[in-house]
């Protein structure tokens, strides 16, 4: 059989056996423990270049609201324990790598102005790592470059600098604002089973579009639009106040304070 069909067939194959949460079907090429492992040497490199909020205030109230959510959450990505820093940068920011590490620059905290809105912003991030969105994409880059083979020749601080990157057009463009959106819906229902009221996530996003200027057509963008995000979550609140409901009901009423 021609070497192209053997490695089409096989990624075929891969793609019928992955899906995510939500049940998406998806491309996964690398076992979990190369991708944990290269999440935590990108993170390490992360902590060695930028400041870190050592405070004890703010590594509680994220901690917090972080421990409550995973109280709740399922990872079947081989994470035995997740770390969060509080990075000083004043972006309005977080982001998520594989192995369970989580950033948060205190920018976000001007942005996302109460436990609820940050427990959004935490939640989508664990989405990203529990639905091994870093994978995919890393996958997903190697597929468009080339194949196997150009993943086999990369070493691992191109393939961890790749966790977080894609073609900026093209056929990863649709397939990034995917990731976006499905974290969004995961997340939503996490900050609602640990007892997060999830109406803020709306609320989170109103903060963000009023801060935000100059942002390009959702069709060239590898975010879906603020509005679209706003349309997205309100379609799925009914759900995600039904666990909330369930939530409160059984004690679960997160005190987390800055």
């Amino acid at each position: 059989m021609n070497r192209s069909l053997i490695f089409l067939f096989t990624i075929l194959i891969l793609y019928q056996c992955s899906t995510s949460p939500t049940g998406r079907k998806q491309i996964i090429l690398l076992k979990d423990d190369q991708m944990n492992e290269m999440g935590n040497e990108a993170f390490l490199d992360m902590k060695s270049k930028t400041p870190i909020d050592t405070r004890s205030n703010t590594n509680a109230y994220v901690n917090c609201i972080v421990d409550s959510q995973l109280q709740v959450t399922t990872d079947t990505t081989g994470v035995t324990k997740w770390e969060v820093v509080v990075f000083k940068d004043n972006t309005p920011n977080a982001f998520a790598l594989p192995g369970g590490k989580i950033g948060v620059y205190t920018g976000m905290f001007s942005v996302a102005k109460n436990k609820d809105q940050l427990a959004a912003v935490i939640g989508h991030e664990i989405g990203h790592v529990i639905a091994r969105h870093g994978n995919e994409r890393v996958s997903q880059n190697q597929l468009t470059s080339g194949g196997l083979k150009v993943l086999e020749s990369m070493g691992k601080p191109a393939v961890a600098g790749a966790l977080g990157m894609g073609a900026k057009f093209g056929v990863l463009l649709p397939f990034s604002r995917k990731h976006e959106t499905e974290a969004d819906l995961i997340g939503l229902e996490i900050m609602a089973m640990s007892g997060f009221d999830p109406r803020e996530s709306v609320n989170l996003w109103k903060n963000m579009s009023a801060i935000s200027s100059g942002k390009p057509n959702e069709l060239l963008s590898t975010h879906p639009s603020d509005e679209t995000r706003m349309k997205q979550l309100n379609e799925a609140m009914p759900k995600a106040m039904s666990l909330y409901e369930t939530a409160l009901q059984s004690g679960k009423k997160p005190n987390c304070h800055l």
